[in-house]
């Protein structure tokens, strides 16, 4: 089994979820006592947030490439950025190592061609849903067409996910107004699949809120992770 570094404290309620997930789907395809073997660097979050909201990505690209460089002189053999967001710098952190990246649009991307989903709601941060890095890969390198909310609704996702998902906060409200925005695009989008491309709004919705096809990427990227640490 290779040793899998992870990025992740941003935030720290779905780098627990994912730690969650890494040792459970090791077990349930190892069995007995196999557990993942993880090493993560956790970061302070509000050191990223700060940097997101201030445009300064160059800031927070070199805090990613500095903590991806420590895990790969720690024996990281593969590395895991445990954020949809901050996949907007894969590239940057992909330039200074030498150990793969698995990335969570790829292993989305293909998770939704499986089931024939082409055209999918993108639920995410404000920086996911309005800039090109994820969008783009999904439409360039695998022919879907994401759909992303109205400004309104973009608002609304954005600040539930730092106000309330972040902090540990899941709230009925924000739930009804999340499975509201579906609807809506369902009916006036034509979506045929939801990307939850936040790493926390697994926290809030899922598969059982609705009828067409849902992609938790939390979920799928730490499935992608364990192919590769087993592989």
């Amino acid at each position: 089994m290779k040793t899998l570094g992870l990025i992740g404290g941003m935030s720290w309620e779905s780098t627990a979820i994912y730690y969650r997930l890494l040792n459970e789907i090791v077990r349930e395809r190892l069995g007995g006592l196999h557990s993942a073997k993880l090493l993560l660097w956790s970061f302070d979050f509000a050191e990223i947030a700060d940097r997101q909201h201030a445009g300064d990505w160059e800031g927070a690209g070199a805090l990613l490439v500095e903590a991806a460089r420590g895990l790969e002189a720690a024996g990281a053999q593969g590395l895991v950025i445990c954020t949809n967001t901050m996949h907007k710098l894969a590239g940057a952190v992909e330039a200074a190592i030498s150990i793969p990246l698995i990335h969570i649009a790829d292993a989305t991307a293909r998770a939704a061609l499986e089931t024939g989903v082409k055209r999918p709601a993108l639920l995410a941060t404000r920086f996911t849903m309005e800039q090109d890095f994820y969008k783009g890969r999904l439409a360039d390198k695998y022919g879907l067409q994401p759909v992303v909310p109205d400004q309104a609704g973009r608002d609304m996702v954005h600040k539930v996910i730092y106000d309330e998902l972040c902090q540990g906060v899941v709230n009925g409200e924000s739930k009804a107004a999340y499975v509201e925005e579906v609807g809506r695009m369902l009916r006036d989008e034509k979506i045929d699949g939801l990307i939850m491309g936040c790493t926390e709004i697994t926290m809030l919705i899922g598969q059982d809120d609705f009828d067409i096809p849902v992609f938790d990427t939390t979920r799928i990227h730490a499935e992608a992770a364990v192919d590769f640490a087993l592989s």
